[in-house]
């Protein structure tokens, strides 16, 4: 009976230690900033900044040019004339701010499209170097507040390390 009980006592102990997790954290922000990637992205973000922005240009060139034919005929326009110039006036500075508006949503969205891949790949090797390190979470300290971070446990090291990426 005192084997049994022994038996089982172990059994319980061994699944104890076993279930014990081992938590570590890395900084994705730094090793994806870190990454030579990093400057095309930036370059297809910026070069997408400037398509929008020459056709921003565009729109206000027109916008310019009709407030200047507006002030220039002023005096010679008849009141029906002046409201129906007001409203396309007005109606251009909305489509104006409505591209601006959408300007920074899709400068946005290219970040993120353009970002993605790298992530992933960060993504991937942090779950290698957490696998070969016997990590059962891994935390990411970027936003994150922590109240307390022992450096023994972040793996941001060797997960530039793995990329072949030097501090």
């Amino acid at each position: 009976m005192k084997l049994k009980i022994t038996f089982i006592l172990a059994l319980f102990f061994i699944g104890f230690t076993n279930a014990q997790t081992k938590v570590g954290t890395v900084d994705s922000e730094l090793i994806i900033s870190k990454m030579p990637q990093m400057k095309g992205v930036l370059q297809r973000v910026e070069n997408y900044g400037k398509q929008l922005d020459s056709s921003f240009q565009i729109k206000a060139t027109e916008y310019k040019s009709k407030i200047d034919s507006f002030k220039a005929e002023e005096k010679i326009m008849t009141d029906d004339d002046k409201k129906t110039r007001v409203q396309e006036i007005q109606v251009l500075e909305q489509e104006m701010a409505k591209f601006r508006q959408n300007g920074t949503a899709m400068m946005q969205i290219q970040r993120e499209q353009s970002l993605r891949p790298l992530y992933k790949k960060v993504s991937e090797v942090i779950a290698e170097v957490a696998k070969e390190n016997g990590y059962t979470q891994i935390l990411t300290t970027t936003g994150n507040e922590f109240g307390y971070l022992d450096e023994r446990f972040d793996i941001t090291k060797l997960v530039l390390d793995k990329l072949g990426i030097k501090e």
